[in-house]
């Protein structure tokens, strides 16, 4: 595998905290890669987190990373992209401390499209 920074996820990840007032997100603590070489046959993309004891141990700040699988991802549709980035940070829990949210409960194909409709609403002015 082989790993590269994804200047254009992270902006796009930006884009949308911003957009939709994810404020409990610390956009500079989110980073942002693409991989080359994955073996995985449904994955788009993933998030990593930093947890606690990394974080006691290195004492750093708690950070996610945003991987997107190249040989997926980048043949998306821009509208695609843009509900699997939002997908990813809906795992990203109100706390900011490291952890994740689960999908039951908290991620949905229907809360996905909404907040998708409300990014897409915000980003054209209407």
């Amino acid at each position: 595998m082989q790993y590269h920074e994804a200047p254009d996820v992270k902006s796009l990840a930006n884009e949308i905290i911003e957009s939709l007032d994810l404020f409990y997100i610390v956009a500079e603590s989110v980073y942002c890669y693409r991989s080359i070489g994955s073996k995985s046959k449904r994955i788009i993309a993933r998030i990593h987190g930093f947890g606690k004891i990394w974080q006691r141990a290195l004492g750093l700040p708690p950070s996610y990373v945003i991987e997107v699988l190249s040989e997926r991802y980048d043949k998306l549709s821009q509208e695609d992209k843009e509900k699997t980035v939002i997908h990813e940070l809906l795992h990203i829990p109100r706390g900011f401390r490291g952890g994740f949210r689960p999908h039951k409960g908290y991620i949905s194909k229907k809360k996905v499209d909404k907040l998708h409709k409300d990014y897409t609403t915000k980003k054209s002015g209407v």
